[in-house]
């Protein structure tokens, strides 16, 4: 079977049949599957080098990572990545990680430019002043930023909203009596941390309440530094009566330090965390601003891609999800004077 008979078959051109196999936009979602479909019934398998050669185009996207250690233990990450592939594999495409350490991550940047090993990036973890996004947008290859940057020039990025989440998390403790609340930041110069951060302070300010510098402690983003922030906030004098986390991987070490501590969480401590806590090492049911939907998100990031190689201008493909305040256990009314 090849291109043209399957196009007869189907009663479609061959420029058609061509373009849903090879995943291009354009195409109409029924029409690709019908293609699709056929195709696999026929036991169609197109020449992966002959279409790469014919169409200028490798197949494949790339995501360049300087990898932590928590990142394949992320299951939040890992949804994410596995909607991609979906989205990807449903067009016959791949998707490549490359890991990097964060040394070398912008020659890796560089490299990948200069070979053309890939039709398009999605790019990671944006921070507040971005060179990979900078960079890339000044190249002419396609990219998805998954974040906002201050970078100005015209690009393409998903997000959830995270001035409305932090605002969520605030209101939420305000109404349950709370005013001395703390916040466990991941890196500020991360950009989502930064635009969090921010949105506690002034909802905090709106409130009429100044947050005590004692209680706001940066730097975390795994279980072992939650852990280690959570324990200087508990030696504070006074200690915040609720903490707010601002990413989940520092959400586990947090809860495990309260527990450690024999603090009876909700109770003695509320706490509310940015993420699903799929592994709190405790059956608690955790108060969360939940990002919803992360393998959506991730198959939303390569159809953005995708229109982008399409010929979409770039600001025409910016994103912002709504985040979603999912009330669990570990949020209590405050009744002892703070």
């Amino acid at each position: 079977m090849n291109l043209k008979r399957l196009a007869q078959n189907l009663g479609i051109s061959e420029t058609t049949v061509s373009r849903a196999l090879n995943g291009y936009p354009e195409v109409s979602e029924r029409t690709r599957q019908r293609v699709l479909a056929a195709a696999e019934e026929a036991g169609y398998r197109p020449n992966p080098m002959a279409r790469s050669l014919a169409s200028g185009r490798t197949n494949v996207v790339g995501i360049i990572y300087p990898l932590q250690p928590n990142d394949l233990a992320d299951p939040m990450f890992m949804q994410i990545v596995g909607g991609m592939v979906e989205a990807l594999e449903a067009r016959q495409m791949d998707l490549i990680m490359a890991p990097v350490s964060p040394a070398n991550e912008m020659r890796a940047y560089r490299h990948m430019v200069k070979e053309r090993r890939v039709d398009g990036l999605i790019v990671g973890r944006t921070r507040l002043h971005d060179e990979r996004v900078a960079y890339l947008a000044q190249q002419g290859l396609p990219f998805v930023a998954h974040g906002r940057t201050s970078v100005n020039a015209p690009h393409a990025w998903f997000d959830y909203d995270n001035q409305a989440g932090m605002q969520l998390a605030v209101a939420h403790l305000l109404e349950h009596g709370h005013s001395r609340i703390g916040l466990i930041s991941a890196p500020l110069e991360m950009n989502f941390a930064r635009q969090r951060f921010d949105s506690f302070k002034l909802a905090m300010q709106h409130a009429g309440l100044a947050p005590d510098p004692r209680h706001l402690i940066e730097n975390t983003n795994d279980r072992r530094s939650g852990y280690l922030a959570m324990q200087q906030l508990l030696a504070r004098a006074p200690a915040p009566t609720a903490v707010i986390v601002d990413n989940h991987m520092s959400g586990i070490g947090a809860m495990r330090a309260l527990l450690d501590a024999g603090i009876v969480i909700g109770r003695d401590m509320s706490i509310i965390v940015w993420g699903r806590m799929e592994d709190t090492l405790a059956d608690y049911q955790v108060t969360t601003i939940d990002q919803p939907h992360p393998g959506a998100a991730g198959a939303r990031m390569i159809e953005l891609l995708l229109a982008l190689q399409a010929g979409t201008p770039p600001s025409g493909l910016q994103e912002l999800w709504q985040p979603v305040l999912i009330a669990g256990e570990t949020v209590s009314r405050r009744t002892i004077p703070q």
